[in-house]
């Protein structure tokens, strides 16, 4: 079966990373090419789905950046805008177990600025999934017009959203005041515990994913870090184990994440529409390809998630 395709839609941001400078009165600053979206774009494509990015990518020099890095990895960018605006900046400082907190230079940049234009030209024909989230759906102007994008592909593909909430850019009351809406729109929701915190305080896992199928969203994966992932279809429910990994950082993981399990669920002919052939066998199988995902994700630096082949190979060292 070939794979159909997934469109993502959001941000690319250039995430820096301070390093050891030649001068005590100085500041190093590495910069890779990141965003949630734009990393969950290229997972895609490295594990060997057809991806199509839909961006709104600046020419300055971490635009150019960006461009060269999702096609190099062989995402489509045919539907990206060619913004005037800047890029947005984040920088990022690692803790001793490599989890990063970042700094966001965001104001009036390139990704939020999308129109109802530049949305309505896209064709969706060949589209089994949209994948969207983190601050492409709360940062205005930008964010209504998303909204308004994915009720319309809603009726022709299934909806995947992961609001990667940032409390520094963004007070989570309104990623709060948004969360049934998208429900609503959702097919798929994936996020983390942190998100699950920031969203519903003091709040079981297993009494979210239940307001949230309320809301709409029939299948909820939390991502647990080194615990695994627990996943929820329509209140039933599985916990993975994570993949053991010698991590670097954790930068991206999470995109990475929901690359395999969106992947892993197109390439078995799952997406398309409401999800109405899932069963919670093929959820816990395509969380487990996931993990694996998302654990070479954390054993190299930055947001740099594996190629399909690189997970031939950790198959075949782990007799899979």
């Amino acid at each position: 079966m070939s794979l159909r395709q997934i469109t993502v839609l959001g941000e690319c941001v250039a995430d820096a990373f301070a390093e050891p400078a030649s001068a005590s009165n100085e500041l190093a600053l590495r910069v890779l090419p990141g965003g949630g979206p734009a990393n969950t774009a290229v997972a895609l494509a490295r594990l060997g789905t057809p991806a199509r990015f839909l961006a709104r990518l600046s020419g300055d020099v971490f635009g150019r950046l960006f461009r060269a890095h999702l096609e190099a990895s062989g995402v489509d960018l045919s539907c990206a805008v060619q913004a005037a605006e800047p890029s947005t900046l984040a920088v990022a400082e690692l803790d001793s177990q490599g989890q990063a907190a970042f700094s966001f230079h965001a104001q009036n940049t390139a990704d939020w600025q999308w129109t109802d234009e530049e949305l309505a030209r896209v064709d969706l024909s060949e589209t089994a999934c949209v994948h969207t989230g983190s601050l492409a759906l709360v940062r205005e102007p930008g964010a209504a017009v998303v909204e308004d994008f994915l009720a319309t592909a809603a009726s022709r593909a299934s909806i995947s959203i992961d609001p990667n909430v940032r409390p520094l850019l963004v007070h989570p009351e309104i990623y709060r005041a948004r969360l049934a809406h998208w429900c609503a729109l959702a097919d798929v929701l994936r996020l983390s515990e942190d998100d699950l915190e920031l969203l519903l305080p003091g709040t079981p896992p297993e009494q979210a994913c239940d307001i949230w199928h309320t809301a709409g969203a029939r299948l909820v994966v939390i991502t647990r870090g080194a615990e695994g992932a627990m996943a929820s279809l329509d209140g039933e429910r599985i916990q993975v184990p994570a993949v053991p990994t010698n991590v670097v950082d954790t930068v991206g993981a999470g995109d990475s994440f929901t690359a395999g399990l969106l992947h892993h669920l197109g390439a078995r002919g799952l997406l398309g529409g409401r999800l109405t052939e899932l069963r919670l066998d093929d959820v816990a199988e395509a969380c487990r390809f996931a993990v694996r995902v998302a654990a070479l994700t954390c054993s190299v630096a930055g947001p740099n998630p594996p190629w399909q082949s690189q997970l031939a190979q950790l198959a075949t060292a782990d007799g899979v």
